[in-house]
């Protein structure tokens, strides 16, 4: 936590003055309405079956009222007895997090109003009721400060000039990725693509540079948020390892592990109070015109080599561990 507060306190130094934005009766609501049957049925099936919401939960993340959620799961015929069985060789489930169930245990101070716009949930193979939430990205910084950031905290550059940002949501694919897109209002525009896998999932993160100026110290939080992790959740970094580039957070037996890792990584560290894991890299600078790249990777371990699951993942190839 100290960790985390020195960085936090260094960026509002660098970027601004101002004090943290705070959550007040003038802010929107924080939720989003299905539109139409096909919509509704997606997110209420995403919601009841796989992420166990209350109907508290699932009013909280559509708007909708107590009487249009029983109607619609019974018209729809929703509900943990009609969820399906997966395949035994399915890829790792992973579905857009529905928002509505805060994705963190503590520092709810530091995340007011999260967006889902970059939120994906992992399931854990031995556990198909735990999960993570992965926020891809979180946070991008550039030398023109505090670019963009999925949640109300410390205020970002467009914030200062009284911009919102329309919510965005995860592209569906039919082969089982999931990717977005976001332009920013200078012409700066980034995106993030999920390739699930049965033994880890892929992740790219992009970003372009639609200015006239070289962009410089381009940060990206990406955060693993564990609140939903049986097992892994205890507001700790002594369950944790950082072996930049991979962060690892393991059970209380030791021998089941949540890996995660990006090439350029700068940052390998977890903020308890979350808690979290972040592998933290950062894009070389960009000059007009120019795109880069980050390749990601999200996986689960069952033993106690930690050290040697690091070293065949970097044999996996696909982080750019070299460049």
């Amino acid at each position: 936590m100290l960790t985390h507060f020195r960085f936090i306190c260094v960026v509002l130094a660098i970027i601004a003055p101002a004090a943290p934005v705070r959550a007040d009766e003038t802010a929107p609501e924080n939720f989003r309405t299905p539109v139409g049957d096909a919509e509704l049925r997606y997110w209420l099936q995403n919601m009841v079956w796989y992420h166990n919401f209350s109907n508290a939960e699932i009013a909280d993340a559509t708007g909708l009222s107590e009487a249009e959620i029983q109607s619609s799961l019974k018209r729809l015929r929703i509900s943990a007895e009609t969820k399906p069985q997966r395949r035994a060789e399915a890829p790792l489930l992973t579905l857009p997090y529905p928002g509505g169930r805060h994705p963190r245990i503590g520092f709810l101070e530091g995340a007011i109003r999260p967006q889902r716009d970059t939120k994906i949930s992992v399931f854990t193979p031995w556990d198909d009721h735990s999960y993570v939430v992965a926020d891809i990205p979180e946070a991008i910084w550039s030398n023109l400060g505090l670019t963009y950031l999925a949640h109300t905290h410390v205020p970002t550059i467009w914030e200062a000039q009284g911009i919102e940002l329309k919510p965005l949501e995860w592209n569906r694919r039919n082969d089982g990725t999931f990717d977005m897109t976001r332009k920013l209002p200078n012409g700066i525009a980034f995106g993030a693509k999920i390739m699930p896998g049965r033994d880890g999932v892929k992740m790219e993160l992009w970003l372009e540079n639609g200015t006239k100026e070289t962009l410089s110290d381009l940060r990206v939080q990406n955060c693993v948020m564990l609140k939903a992790a049986i097992g892994f959740n205890e507001q700790t970094n002594d369950n944790k390892v950082f072996s930049k580039p991979f962060c690892a957070a393991r059970n209380e037996a030791g021998d089941r592990w949540i890996i995660t890792a990006w090439d350029h990584c700068h940052r390998p560290w977890g903020n308890t109070r979350c808690p979290c894991l972040h592998s933290d890299p950062k894009f070389p600078n960009c000059a007009p015109g120019e795109k880069r790249m980050l390749h990601g990777w999200l996986s689960f371990y069952e033993g106690t080599e930690i050290e040697a699951e690091f070293e065949r993942l970097r044999n996996v190839g696909w982080l750019r561990l070299s460049d």
